[in-house]
């Protein structure tokens, strides 16, 4: 299994109504997505963050279709525009020595082929697991 997990903060200038549409869009776009087998999205409690989400895949496979899938890109065209600060991680309980590698090699392709999200995610204050590179996007 993994677990994808983001936690982010919106822009200053972003309305508690366009936070609460956008986090809407986000719930639907998971219900959209088959290879999520549950996911959470909502309030960050307890830390740094305002809010957070959290999607689970069965394996790698998954967990590419998830992140390469329509409605998963969508959300990102929408909403990392009102993202001041992001971060994400994965959990995973494969024993494979190179699931990391063979995550960062599924957001390396995702980010030749969607140069724009490339672009969105590197005009925010990111870490975390799955960010480009600046050969990613060249």
């Amino acid at each position: 299994m993994i677990h994808h997990t983001i936690r982010f903060t919106a822009k200053p200038e972003v309305t508690e109504a366009e936070a609460a549409a956008a986090i809407q869009r986000m719930r639907d776009a998971s219900a959209r997505i088959p290879a999520i087998k549950s996911w959470t999205v909502g309030r960050d409690i307890g830390g740094d963050f305002e809010y957070a989400a959290i999607s689970v895949m069965e394996d790698l496979d998954g967990y590419e279709e998830m992140m390469n899938h329509p409605a998963h890109l969508e959300i990102d065209r929408a909403g990392l525009p009102l993202i001041d600060t992001f971060m994400s991680f994965d959990i995973v309980d494969d024993p494979d020595p190179e699931i990391s590698a063979k995550i960062a090699a599924i957001h390396e392709r995702r980010y030749q082929q969607q140069p724009d999200i490339a672009d969105l995610v590197t005009e925010i204050n990111y870490s975390g697991s799955a960010g480009p590179t600046a050969n990613d996007h060249d």
